[in-house]
């Protein structure tokens, strides 16, 4: 595929700003003890490099399978064309000490810090010089776990674990089959977590207009 000359603008300008963000952990995780960045460090980092170009975050609650998620899309446009980086993350159904929209909020900031980070290249690992190599304490092996859990799904994760459940729904076919079927539901389009879901929410009806259609190839 060859470039315009604004989608390799674009795509410069992108690669600038890899190259010169630097956003320091400035946060502090008194409970875990541990340094982080939170996604206003990461704006407050970047717009003075943005020149021209438009920098936007935009969220959309979606239901995937009983749980919500949060997904986040950070945009890059200079003109008419523009890069996008989209990221999960899910509700807690409660969360000590915070209402309805606190959840909301929190789960909406993992998810921004998230597609920013997709999009403009930063390791959200720990700096060597704030790990403790020591053996952890009972209590902060307990809140790593925690924070291991509560670290959002990436797209590609989410479709990767939907895969598999449309997996287990097929595992009675023989493999021909099972490749035909999914042929058949994703038609060649690109797959995305909704159109997943909507596979199996609607699992016997596809199976049924699959079946049928062979069915009459074979006649």
């Amino acid at each position: 595929m060859t470039l315009s000359g604004n989608e390799i603008n674009i795509a410069k300008e992108l690669r600038r700003i890899q190259r010169e963000l630097k956003a320091p952990k400035g946060q502090y995780n008194e409970f875990g003890k541990f340094h982080y960045r939170s996604c206003e460090d990461i704006l407050e980092a970047v717009k003075p490099l943005l020149g021209e170009a438009v920098l936007t975050l935009n969220d959309e609650l979606v239901l995937i399978g009983n749980r919500y998620y949060i997904r986040a899309t950070a945009t890059l446009q200079t003109g008419e064309l523009c890069i996008t980086s989209t990221a999960y993350a899910r509700e807690e159904e409660t969360k000590k000490g915070m209402d309805a929209s606190q959840i909301t909020g929190s789960a909406s900031s993992y998810a921004r810090k998230y597609a920013l980070n997709g999009m403009f290249l930063i390791d959200d690992a720990k700096d060597a010089d704030t790990q403790d190599n020591t053996k952890p304490k009972p209590e902060e092996k307990k809140a790593e776990e925690k924070k291991a859990k509560e670290k959002p799904l990436t797209g590609q994760e989410v479709i990767d674990s939907l895969k598999k459940k449309l997996a287990v729904k097929m595992g009675k076919m023989s493999l021909e089959t099972k490749t035909d079927f999914y042929n058949y539901v994703i038609k060649e389009d690109t797959v995305t977590a909704d159109k997943l879901q909507n596979f199996l929410d609607k699992y016997g009806a596809f199976y049924e207009a699959y079946k049928k259609m062979k069915e009459s190839e074979n006649v």
